[in-house]
């Protein structure tokens, strides 16, 4: 609390009058600050654990304006007493998400195209690096940047055995027959409910980005898999931007992924989800 609050000092010229801790904070320490003239939401972590993480969440923020969804502002991102933060935009939360908003904005979002799939950068998912670089392939993309990645790093800490990883392997040796192409799309990357926000007139909010340009699919299997959402902002993204036949049935090849990634931090609590999907393909 003392090194947040001469954070707040250091940047604004103003002692915090109010400082309280949010939830959510796994990964870094989160608060809400008042100032005389401000609030701010600051982040801060020990520069040394995660390098770079918040010029990553920066990057990631602005490239989610360009969607319709309300996006935290960046004030500013520095380092004081061993301490990487940023300070954010405090957006005052409402009690109900407009879902159908939702389903429109998560269209805009989607419909910000790229040449290639991947990004120009590394960011993160959790406190995962994730690793980024440009794919003219999906499939390619998706196996060689996201499952084959998080599956090493799954085996390094003998949480994978060496016929698990082969299994794996294997369904990436035919993902084109699993999974539609698609024309690489703008996507949050980490779209769970916890990463999504009401503002005060219930407009919907996205925080914490894990973005690049991959298949609009990864949102709603990401959405699905750690969260609910009601049939309302499926129904209305459809009506617009109407995904493949098969979403149903194909969701779960797009969830290993996000299993694996908790598979690496959680450890082994998450082997069944994972190796249930595995099997399916197997």
């Amino acid at each position: 609390m003392k090194y947040i609050a001469e954070i707040i000092q250091y940047e604004t010229g103003d002692k915090p009058q109010f400082l309280k801790k949010l939830n959510g904070g796994d990964i870094n320490q989160v608060y809400h600050c008042i100032t005389k003239k401000n609030q701010f939401v600051v982040k801060a972590n020990y520069s040394e654990k995660y390098p770079e993480m918040f010029e990553k969440e920066k990057k990631g923020l602005e490239l989610l304006t360009k969607s319709n969804f309300i996006i935290p502002k960046v004030f500013s991102i520095g380092n004081l007493k061993q301490l990487d933060y940023i300070l954010l935009e405090y957006i005052k939360p409402g009690k109900d998400i407009n879902w159908k908003k939702f389903g429109e904005n998560l269209v805009s979002l989607h419909q910000i195209t790229n040449n290639e799939f991947g990004l120009d950068h590394n960011n993160y998912i959790g406190s995962i690096e994730q690793i980024n670089s440009y794919e003219k392939n999906w499939f390619d993309f998706y196996a060689n940047k996201r499952l084959i990645l998080l599956m090493e790093l799954a085996r390094n800490k003998n949480l994978l055995n060496s016929k698990d990883c082969n299994k794996i392997e294997r369904i990436c040796n035919f993902l084109n027959d699993i999974i539609p192409n698609s024309v690489p799309s703008l996507i949050h990357g980490d779209l769970w409910t916890g990463n999504i926000m009401s503002s005060e007139n219930s407009f919907p909010v996205l925080i914490d980005p894990a973005v690049y340009f991959g298949h609009p699919e990864i949102d709603w299997a990401m959405l699905d898999l750690f969260g609910n959402f009601p049939q309302i902002s499926f129904d209305t993204y459809n009506e617009i931007k109407p995904l493949e036949l098969g979403f149903q049935d194909r969701k779960d090849i797009y969830q290993l992924y996000p299993l694996l990634v908790h598979l690496v931090l959680f450890g082994s609590g998450y082997y069944s989800n994972v190796m249930r999907i595995v099997q399916k393909y197997s």
